[in-house]
């Protein structure tokens, strides 16, 4: 077997942050697109809407999952379960180029760049959540509690498609979502997909902690195996380490999930009964509005639910 390719750790950095920008971009502003000169108050839109807490946690599982995309040569989908999240979502299709081929006035320039920005969250155009707008979206964040039921209904009968679904910590205290932990009991893997859930654990939700991330990582840890799955933790804040982690933990999961197809689905032609697997999931704990600033005015921002 040929030894797995390095990943270009550089290139994932360079791509997340690009997608932060965009982030931030469409959250703020509403002309100036690429700062190109000095910023004006003008430039800023009245209102804020769309959260940059959760965006930089997803823009970093996002280009993580295209890495193992190429990598594996997989059929994948991405599902955005925290609200008002959608910054973190809309800033990968457009780098990807998708979202420019379906509406070409948002093309891949300063000018198109200016009206990807102010379209997010204006009078008229588009909203905060991943609503149906957004290219390839099957599921809206905006009501919470739902990701995961809405990922096991996608790879039901899709025996090659993974689900990857973020939950945020601040959903997973809803009631649908706290229940559908236990949708890996619906799974076939001989005949279905695999859900892949990354629990992102910021750390806060609109202005309170939340609980699952104020669990001792060993409860935590038993209360997921208790669910029926197998996590992986990827943990910290320095961005060059995390993706180092994050790069090995999503190999080991899709190894996990590939091995678990293999053996159900030999099980199934020799006969013999399936034996239900304890599925792969991770666990991304990083800070609230991660790269962000780290306080303003005396007041701390990245880390806590301020930066929401």
């Amino acid at each position: 077997m040929a030894a797995q390719r390095q990943p270009d750790l550089e290139a994932l950095d360079a791509w997340w942050r690009a997608a932060n920008y965009l982030a931030v971009g469409m959250i703020y502003l509403q002309d100036n697109p690429l700062l190109a000169e000095p910023l004006r108050p003008e430039h800023i839109k009245n209102r804020l809407l769309g959260h940059w807490g959760s965006s930089p946690g997803q823009a970093f599982i996002w280009a993580h999952a295209n890495r193992v995309i190429l990598e594996h040569q997989l059929e994948m989908i991405y599902l955005s379960g925290p609200g008002h999240g959608a910054p973190g979502v809309l800033g990968p299709t457009y780098l990807d180029g998708s979202y420019s081929a379906i509406y070409p006035d948002k093309s891949q320039d300063t000018a198109g760049l200016g009206r990807f920005f102010k379209q997010f969250s204006f009078p008229g155009h588009i909203g905060s959540h991943c609503t149906p707008e957004t290219p390839g979206s099957i599921h809206e964040g905006g009501e919470l509690g739902y990701v995961l039921s809405h990922a096991c209904g996608a790879v039901f009968d899709n025996p090659e498609l993974v689900a990857l679904a973020c939950v945020g910590d601040g959903e997973a205290e809803t009631g649908p979502l706290a229940t559908s932990w236990h949708i890996n009991k619906f799974l076939n893997p001989a005949s279905d997909g695999a859900v892949l859930p990354v629990l992102h654990l910021n750390g806060y939700k609109i202005a309170n902690p939340t609980l699952l991330a104020r669990l001792p990582k060993a409860e935590l840890e038993s209360l997921l195996v208790g669910y029926g799955w197998q996590p992986l933790f990827v943990e910290g804040s320095e961005p060059m380490a995390m993706h180092a982690a994050m790069a090995a933990a999503m190999d080991t999961a899709i190894q996990r999930i590939q091995a678990i197809r293999r053996t159900a689905r030999e099980q199934r032609e020799s006969g013999h009964d399936i034996t239900r697997p304890a599925w792969t999931m991770l666990v991304l704990r990083s800070p609230k509005g991660w790269t962000g600033p780290k306080e303003l005015h005396g007041l701390k921002l990245e880390g806590f639910w301020r930066s929401h």
